[in-house]
């Protein structure tokens, strides 16, 4: 890695110094755009299409599958070979995709199985992708800044997080067929075109990376070799505890799936409201992270966690009793705030604690959890709400976080003493990848 001037490396802009780090982070807000964007148009054209709460569940369903079908592969895949490339030949896969979904809503389908086909096959780059793309993090920057790229990487995030839904409504909107009628485009396909664009810069930018870790994992594979990173996490009650913790809450008081509902339905808001409501979390993560870029924390990372994650949980019970637009945007901009320390804290301990070559299946797993709280969090909200209503879903689900937040806090006491985030505090109580794989 080469890092640019030292004047980069003012308190709290340290990781912009070197350039991998700049590139990758360019590369990164451009898809999450895209992504963001997609997930708003998939979302409406999905409910247009059914009017089903339930529908709305299976999207995430569709996206979850495959991360759970190819975890252990995903992982080794990450270990073993170039994490850069697997990035790339992940996200041209996510290029056809998007074309077919560009296909779809030209011909103005109305088969939403053909929309959930093409996201089980993004769900799959994802799968491949993401493992690969949290292990590559680490050899941008050196470790003693890597805190400071972890939470860059979640302001950078969440700033997409806060355009991309915006952005995805006002494209819903836009009417292209007035000047260019055509290209028979409206609604959907125009921010499906806007995805493919995104995901075009992605990977130019990422082809041009120096950073090459090859592989990191050497041995032949097997069971015991693709099992080394559920009994690493297994074993690391820091890790468990963190990945777990955000399982059950944003399983519980995750309430995306049900936002055009809350928007059509309750609120009486079209699609920029509903894309205000997407972007409102991302707003109060990216000012938090702004400011925990500035002032990092340095002790008591785990009651912050705990702290953190209650009021998230509480400000999902405020969103869900809201029949204010300004309340619901004012509660949901508190769970980001909220939940972006949290994420902050756990994507240190998961890098910091690991070993660099057990990290592609480490992080594999954590995509799993990840995963299972967002893309299967979805299908729980639109089942729950198709039973009870999205109001009652929400609300039961925040007072379930709260809940959770309570109980982990006694069932991991590690995990709640947990101090400074460092690579040697953090490795000491976590054990190493030759004690795991004898253990197997």
């Amino acid at each position: 890695m080469t890092s640019t001037s030292p004047t980069l490396l003012r308190r709290g802009l340290e990781a912009f110094a070197y350039r991998d780090f700049r590139r990758y982070q360019l590369a990164r807000v451009a898809v999450i755009l895209g992504a963001e964007a997609q997930s708003v148009a998939v979302a409406w054209q999905v409910y247009s299409i059914t009017h089903r709460a339930i529908d709305l569940g299976y999207t995430g369903l569709a996206l979850f599958l495959p991360g759970l079908l190819f975890l252990l592969p995903a992982g080794h895949v990450a270990d073993r070979f170039d994490r850069r490339r697997v990035i790339l030949i992940c996200y041209t896969l996510q290029c056809i995709c998007t074309t077919a979904l560009v296909v779809l809503a030209r011909n103005n389908t109305q088969n939403i199985l053909a929309i959930y086909s093409v996201l089980f096959f993004i769900g799959t780059g994802r799968a491949f992708s993401g493992p690969a793309s949290t292990a590559l993090v680490p050899h941008l920057v050196p470790e003693s800044h890597f805190v400071n790229a972890v939470t860059w990487g979640g302001a950078i995030f969440q700033f997409a997080n806060i355009t991309g839904p915006a952005l995805g409504g006002l494209l819903f909107t836009f009417p292209l067929a007035q000047f260019a009628p055509h290209t028979r485009l409206e609604g959907a396909g125009i921010v499906y075109v806007f995805t493919l664009g995104t995901l075009g810069w992605f990977l130019a930018l990422v082809a041009t990376l120096n950073a090459r870790p090859g592989r990191m994992e050497h041995r032949d594979l097997s069971l015991k070799v693709l099992l080394a990173g559920f009994q690493y996490v297994r074993q690391a009650q820091l890790l468990i505890g963190s990945l777990s913790l955000d399982l059950f809450v944003v399983l519980l008081g995750g309430a995306t799936a049900l936002m055009p509902i809350f928007a059509h339905d309750i609120l009486h808001q079209g699609p920029r409201g509903l894309g205000m409501l997407r972007a409102a979390p991302a707003a109060g993560a990216v000012a938090m992270s702004l400011a925990m870029a500035r002032f990092p924390l340095r002790r008591r990372a785990g009651r912050w966690l705990f702290t953190c994650v209650s009021i998230f949980g509480a400000a999902t019970v405020v969103f869900g009793l809201s029949r204010s637009l300004w309340l619901s945007l004012a509660s949901l901009f508190v769970a980001g705030a909220a939940d972006s320390i949290s994420v902050i804290i756990r994507g240190s301990l998961l890098q910091l604690a690991t070993p660099p070559e057990m990290r592609g299946r480490v992080s594999a797993v954590n995509s799993l959890f990840v995963g299972a709280s967002n893309e299967l969090g979805e299908f729980e909200s639109g089942l729950t709400a198709q039973w009870w209503g999205a109001v009652r879903a929400t609300v039961i689900g925040g007072v379930g976080a709260l809940a959770v937040a309570g109980l982990w806090a006694a069932a991991f006491p590690r995990l709640r003493k947990a101090d400074e985030l460092t690579a040697e505090s953090l490795r000491a109580r976590t054990p190493g990848p030759q004690e795991i794989l004898s253990g197997l």
